[in-house]
């Protein structure tokens, strides 16, 4: 039975969440405080985590940041009635997973949650890639660590996450719909620019020839 790390500090909210949780088969915990959360979190207890942003003591764009700096690699759903393109980023790039802004209907989150314990599970118990190499990128998928030629390259959440769904599928072309989906993981203004910038910072770090963008239809990773 999974463990849901609940951290929000309005009582409602938090117990609506919760209740549904329980409700679906989840065993459950609430804190109201961002540094109790980070507490729990860093625990090892928990197999995913529920965070607002807006915490007392320590907020949870604070939260995330120390839980990803100190190696925590657990799945993190953002949330919180912020919806601006900037907070949204902020979350995303700071390692969060995925991003609800309030109010949300719960059968939504609850499907978020399942995925994100689904792919964590995939990994762990079915001992799936541990490592992904094309060319001379490679991705350590345990680590989170990018190499291009044997030299480690810096990538965000975001990068990293985008890089790894271009090279599991190398060759193919994949249209912005499909990457908005994979990688960012909630209804992205389709009008965004959001994927061709994040495509340009790796062209940047792997290679201008790394990616190849085909007119009318989305992108190809070559290697």
């Amino acid at each position: 039975m999974a463990r849901i790390l609940i951290v929000e500090d309005e009582v409602k909210i938090a117990s609506f969440v919760s209740k549904g949780l329980r409700a679906d088969g989840f065993q459950t915990t609430v804190c109201a405080d961002g540094r109790e959360g980070l507490d729990h979190a860093l625990s090892g207890e928990f197999d995913l985590m529920v965070l607002d942003i807006g915490l007392p003591n320590l907020d949870g764009f604070d939260v995330l940041d120390q839980l990803r700096s100190q190696g925590s690699r657990m799945p993190v759903i953002v949330l919180t009635a912020r919806d601006s393109v900037t907070d949204t980023v902020t979350a995303l790039e700071g390692g969060a997973d995925d991003y609800m802004p309030k109010p949300f209907r719960f059968a939504e989150l609850l499907a978020r949650v399942r995925l994100r314990l689904r792919q964590v599970h995939a990994t762990d118990a079915e001992g799936s890639l541990s490592a992904v190499e094309v060319g001379g990128v490679r991705l350590d998928l345990r680590t989170r660590r990018a190499t291009v030629g044997g030299d480690e390259v810096d990538l965000s959440a975001r990068e990293f996450a985008l890089a790894e769904v271009f090279m599991i599928n190398h060759g193919q072309v994949l249209s912005r719909e499909q990457l908005l989906d994979h990688v960012w993981g909630f209804d992205f203004d389709p009008g965004s620019n959001v994927v061709d910038v994040y495509v340009g910072y790796l062209r940047k770090k792997f290679g201008a020839d790394t990616i190849t963008t085909v007119r009318g239809m989305g992108y190809r990773f070559n290697g």
